[in-house]
């Protein structure tokens, strides 16, 4: 049975937790009186210490919420976490990474097939948030050219 620990967090797990996968709600950011459903996974990795992943939609739009290392120990979760689902349509999603500090080529393919997939639905993907030498590692290999980039969540919803 999972436990919520992390207490510094309304919901979730951030950074190394063994509590598994925690399910919740909490208000939207920015969206006054907006719901979201709020979902951490970790236990897709290799290492669920490597990455959080949390799910939330706002809006109608899925957001999901990374935090940690993309690297080819995590790619099979984030495409998991990332990928549409077969009833969804028009798949609209923001991916926030202000809390990635690494990412490798493994991350770079995922996010190029999800927004392929997503465009061949009619739908998005967003990228938010992006910090530092993930930044530059999207901007050397031209994904800021392919995705839409933008500095916050709240910027990529609207």
């Amino acid at each position: 049975m999972p436990r919520a620990c992390c207490s510094a967090q309304s919901i979730g797990c951030v950074g190394p937790c063994e509590c598994g996968t925690i399910v919740g709600t909490d208000v939207a950011r920015g969206s006054p009186g907006a719901v979201e459903e709020t979902v951490t996974d970790n236990q897709g990795t290799d290492r669920p210490d490597r990455l959080s992943i949390e799910h939330s939609t706002v809006d109608g739009i899925r957001v999901v919420t990374l935090r940690g290392e993309i690297d080819h120990g995590v790619k099979d979760a984030l495409q998991h976490a990332l990928s549409p689902g077969d009833d969804e349509g028009a798949p609209r999603i923001v991916a926030d990474l202000s809390g990635v500090t690494f990412i490798d080529s493994s991350g770079i393919n995922v996010f190029i097939h999800i927004h392929q997939r997503a465009d061949a639905a009619q739908g998005w993907l967003r990228l938010a948030g992006i910090r530092g030498p993930v930044m530059r590692v999207v901007q050397l290999v031209g994904l800021d050219a392919v995705v839409a980039c933008h500095d916050t969540v709240e910027e990529a919803l609207a």
